[in-house]
């Protein structure tokens, strides 16, 4: 375990009350944030988690993506780790160090231009290192705990502790190990390639990732996760479902696994559509979708809180 400072500095970060969440979820939707941190590092980040009280309820959100923040908001303390925790830096045999606040797809970007292979994958994935070590986030066919190594934690207290992949139980969308600890940092392998031929790859995935999916509207990425043997968008559009709409929130014509905010959705509409498809998709077919969005947060008081 690395030891934590003794010395505790003021927070030098980016603090703000009742930020509305809106700002910072790719749905474009979500009430207030009680108290929203933006740190400057991860020193930083240490000093102002051992400043908090105990029992205050801590949530992370990186670029927004994969989150649903109901319209009363968060009561509690967000921490916006994207532009504090973005360091990377290559450790050798074809080792990556990237911090939670990374975006997936300027890792993928990295590793090209460092004729590092095995990375491609995670230009697909709309969201940072941070998140997608907490879901064993994928696209294109790849996982990102595929080239875990090792990961750093932090816990509410400021420790920093760096943990082996193999303490962590890994699935489909699922992540478990240490209670009580964030991931802040990946140590992710990647095999030797071609830099010129990692680069197209990644500009190729991303064509891709525009030609079938609601790229230019505002999403959350896919919300349900592929149930075993199929896919969640072919169930969706086998039950008719593709563009339909509950106010503001829609299924994409596209994409049927993506939910799109079509104007002035509200976060209560999208809940309300998302369980619309669960329901439908049950009666219809049998299988019971799980979502991969996470839904957090309380509901605004006019939707019956």
């Amino acid at each position: 375990m690395m030891a934590a400072s003794t010395h505790k500095p003021e927070p030098r970060g980016v603090l703000r009350l009742d930020e509305p969440m809106a700002r910072h979820t790719t749905w474009r939707v979500g009430g207030p944030a009680r108290v929203w941190y933006q740190p400057a590092d991860l020193e930083d980040l240490a000093a102002f988690l051992a400043a908090l009280a105990e029992g205050e309820e801590i949530v992370w959100v990186g670029l927004g993506s994969n989150l649903l923040v109901r319209d009363g908001g968060i009561p509690g303390v967000v921490i916006a780790p994207f532009s504090g925790l973005n360091r990377m830096e290559l450790q050798g045999d074809g080792q990556v160090r990237a911090e939670a606040g990374v975006s997936c797809a300027k890792l993928a970007r990295f590793c090209g231009r460092n004729g590092l292979a095995g990375g491609e994958f995670l230009a697909g994935i709309p969201g940072t290192v941070g998140g997608a070590l907490a879901m064993n986030a994928g696209a294109f066919g790849g996982e990102t705990w595929e080239r875990v190594v090792a990961v750093e934690t932090i816990d509410r207290h400021g420790r920093i502790r760096r943990r082996e992949a193999g303490e962590y139980r890994v699935g489909y969308r699922t992540v478990q190990g240490p209670a009580g600890e964030w991931f802040v940092a990946a140590h992710m392998r990647f095999p030797p390639g071609e830099t010129a031929a990692a680069q197209e790859n990644v500009r190729q995935l991303l064509a891709r990732r525009g030609e079938t999916q609601p790229t230019s509207q505002p999403s959350c990425g896919s919300v349900f996760r592929n149930p075993p043997n199929d896919h969640a968008a072919r169930l969706i559009e086998a039950c008719g479902l593709k563009g339909y709409c509950i106010g503001g929130a829609c299924v994409s014509d596209k994409h049927a696994n993506f939910i799109i905010n079509a104007g002035a959705a509200t976060a209560a509409e999208i809940e309300r559509l998302i369980g619309h498809v669960q329901r439908r998709v049950a009666e219809q077919t049998g299988v019971e979708l799980q979502t991969e969005v996470r839904i957090i947060g309380i509901a605004a008081t006019e939707d019956g809180a």
